[in-house]
């Protein structure tokens, strides 16, 4: 039953998310906000609503494991589920801006997470924590990082895969409906991402206690691969229509927003303890994110059917492993 409640849940909070974004996007044209703005909204947050939402909602309510398990979690399943399948259904093509502005940024951004998360490892204290002051020190990253991105956004050649992106959801944006008519879908996205949330919150850690699982593990399973569905259903799309770069830029910087802008805002709101067994999440997350530079610079700048097949076990094996050692423990 708990199960089916979180389900229930994600699916309220990701068509809730749709109209929420959807309907600010197009609150923003409508009052004459510049199109660069309105992409870029969309871009950053579309697809990361969910993630934003419950995991600001487990922080307030101190489920932070839950909050932990879906940071981590996310930034996993984008890589090694939701970027292998899209490779292998289409091989992709790397925009030479993701090799020289989002995977760098990504890199710094995991391992400055994993630096903050090892306190007991580096400083000798008695276990790891997300402070509120790491929380600010990622929100400053995520500033900095989106001031770069819209001044090369300005500069950018028309054909960036990115700038392509931001155009197209800018486009989307400016839709012929009145003003209270957009009001009134951003107000039913926006109740409809605070009910989901709650459900998926309040179940997901029932169905914690009901498993003899860990909130940590509920949170990088279940709920990620939940969360997670939007990129998953769009960079599918995006292969399928040939536009398979873009979805590559999609999975990239879902993570940046994911480890930076959520990652700072649940500190902020509530230190985040480590999980004792949260390690090998911190470890899987750095790995992955690492192993994607040589990936995205091999076979003249495509990432292969192979690679993605590779990708994919490697995730696959991983999350088996950790639920396998989260039952038997």
């Amino acid at each position: 039953m708990d199960l089916a409640l979180v389900a229930l849940g994600l699916v309220t909070l990701l068509v809730g998310a749709r109209y929420f974004v959807g309907g600010i996007a197009a609150i923003a044209a409508a009052l004459g906000a510049p199109p660069l703005v309105i992409g870029m909204t969309v871009v950053a947050f579309g697809t990361s609503t969910p993630e934003l939402v419950v995991n600001g909602l487990s922080a307030a309510r101190g489920s932070t494991d839950l909050a932990f398990g879906n940071v981590t979690g996310s930034c996993i399943v984008n890589i090694g589920f939701v970027l292998a399948v899209t490779a292998m259904i289409r091989p992709m093509r790397v925009e030479p801006s993701l090799i020289t502005r989002e995977i760098p940024m990504l890199i710094v951004a995991c391992l400055a997470i994993w630096v903050f998360g090892n306190d007991r490892l580096l400083d000798g204290a008695a276990s790891g924590v997300w402070s509120r002051t790491d929380g600010l020190v990622l929100l400053l990253f995520f500033s900095i990082f989106l001031y770069y991105t819209a001044r090369q956004a300005m500069s950018a050649r028309s054909d960036d895969a990115f700038i392509t992106e931001v155009r197209g959801e800018a486009g989307r944006a400016a839709r012929p409906r009145s003003l209270w008519i957009e009001a009134g879908i951003t107000i039913a996205g926006l109740a409809g991402v605070s009910i989901g949330a709650q459900i998926t919150v309040d179940n997901a850690v029932n169905l914690a206690r009901g498993l003899g699982l860990s909130e940590a593990v509920i949170g990088l399973t279940v709920i990620s691969l939940g969360t997670t569905l939007p990129e998953l259903a769009t960079c599918v799309m995006a292969a399928r229509r040939g536009d398979a770069d873009i979805a590559l830029g999609n999975v990239v910087g879902s993570n940046i927003f994911n480890l930076l802008g959520i990652g700072g805002l649940v500190s902020a709101i509530r230190p985040v303890p480590i999980p004792d067994s949260g390690q090998p999440d911190l470890l899987m997350m750095a790995l992955l994110t690492v192993v994607l530079l040589p990936v995205a610079i091999r076979s003249q700048r495509t990432i292969t059917r192979g690679e993605g097949v590779f990708l994919f076990v490697l995730f696959a094996a991983y999350l088996s492993w950790r639920v396998s050692s989260a039952l038997a423990g």
